[in-house]
């Protein structure tokens, strides 16, 4: 890659790990602020529903802002507003009411980096599927520290000082892009510039792109349902694991709460070799079938995962994170291949109003199931909208011609 290429992922990579960062603060607090609270479990999970809601319907907005602004300036406004944001929700951690409005507006504002990151990379980078694979491996960073962040905090200094740090970190952000050359980091250059070879003409791949919108629909149900669910999964589920590390390192004091999310954590690193293994794929391979393949594999970890507790648990839980988030890159890629670049950050706002927007509907589903029948059905139900998907993606085979990163 050229020095203005690596600019660019190193301008986008911090954004996409604050992104999910973010987003998986949340679920890793679950039981602490269900206790803080006096809630129950799924009233407590219920809170997050439009901080989801809004990282993902808002994509579509801020993608079209970031085809006609650019996406320097819009990832600065991702960083104030979710800066400020979680200031907020530290400020607000007592009452329900304002924790909920406080994290409603930490998902409106980081709902602007996916449609502008990768909006930004498919156009800026020639190789795409190796770009978004690095991209990749930052969010999958974010998913990593997110859970183990939040656990270590939460458990030396409470809830107050996780949303502190989570605003500090994104307020941070901004001094990142000021130490940015601009020159290296307009969008614009990148659309006008001839060597990349960027077509200019109609929209003509619109049936494929629109089957593809409808495989990530699907696929966001199954990625959100997964992260907001494992959480509290493990810190039900591990209890031989908790007492092991307490007997390891002789102590009584170590929850299950800092367990599972030390475990979450080690489990997205994981993915972020999944994401890197996704990434050469998509440059060996046709991206179809390899999108098809990794989202195939998950399915029989999802219906065993809510039949297992601990070392079992964490093992499957292991796998269906690596094929989870390692399809991402071929997904990111194949938005790239079916869409021309006047569209490209509305087109992936496009797709996380469908992958992370739709995606929410799935804590509302996880609720309902937890009430009914408990919280280890969830990832049976994930399996069966992952089989969907997979006869999603054949509708997709079919309907178009090999393509390539």
């Amino acid at each position: 890659m050229t020095s203005q290429e690596r600019a660019l992922l190193s301008a986008t990579g911090y954004g996409h790990f604050l992104s999910h960062f973010n987003m998986l603060v949340f679920p890793a607090l679950v039981l602490p602020l269900s206790k803080n609270f006096g809630l129950d479990l799924a009233s407590t999970l219920d809170l997050g529903f439009w901080m989801y809601l809004l990282f993902g319907i808002t994509a579509l907005p801020w993608g079209m802002l970031a085809d006609k602004f650019g996406s320097r300036p819009l990832l600065a406004l991702f960083y104030l507003g979710s800066g400020c944001s979680g200031l907020a929700a530290a400020i607000y951690s007592d009452s329900p009411f304002a924790f909920q409005l406080a994290l409603a507006s930490i998902g409106l504002f980081s709902g602007i980096y996916h449609p502008a990151g990768l909006g930004w990379i498919a156009v800026g980078v020639s190789r795409t599927a190796a770009a978004m694979a690095i991209n990749g491996i930052f969010g999958s960073l974010g998913l990593a520290m997110g859970p183990l962040l939040a656990g270590l905090i939460n458990w030396l200094f409470e809830i107050e000082a996780v949303y502190l740090c989570l605003g500090v970190m994104n307020l941070a952000g901004i001094l990142f892009l000021l130490l940015t050359n601009k020159a290296t980091t307009d969008t614009q250059q990148y659309k006008d510039s001839p060597s990349l070879h960027i077509e200019k003409e109609a929209f003509s791949a619109w049936r494929g792109f629109v089957i593809l919108l409808g495989c990530m629909m699907l696929g966001g149900v199954v990625y959100r349902g997964a992260t907001v669910t494992l959480p509290p999964l493990f810190e039900l589920n591990l209890p031989a694991v908790v007492t092991t590390v307490n007997s390891l390192f002789q102590a009584t004091t170590i929850s299950g709460n800092v367990v599972a999310t030390v475990t979450i954590g080690m489990l997205y690193l994981i993915g972020m070799y999944g994401q890197y293994m996704g990434g050469r794929f998509g440059e060996r391979f046709d991206l179809r079938y390899g999108y098809l393949g990794f989202h195939l594999i998950t399915i029989p970890f999802a219906f065993l995962i809510g039949m297992v507790t601990n070392i079992p648990l964490i093992l499957l839980a292991a796998l269906h994170s690596f094929f989870l988030l390692g399809m991402q890159p071929l997904e990111n890629t194949l938005v790239a291949r079916l869409t021309p670049a006047w569209m490209r950050s509305s087109a992936y706002g496009m797709k996380f109003i469908l992958t992370f927007g739709v995606g929410a509907v799935s804590v509302k589903l996880i609720k309902f199931i937890e009430q009914g029948w408990g919280l280890p059905l969830v990832f049976p139900v994930l399996g069966t909208v992952s089989i969907l998907l997979v006869m999603m993606i054949g509708v997709l085979i079919l309907s178009t011609q090999h393509i390539r990163s």
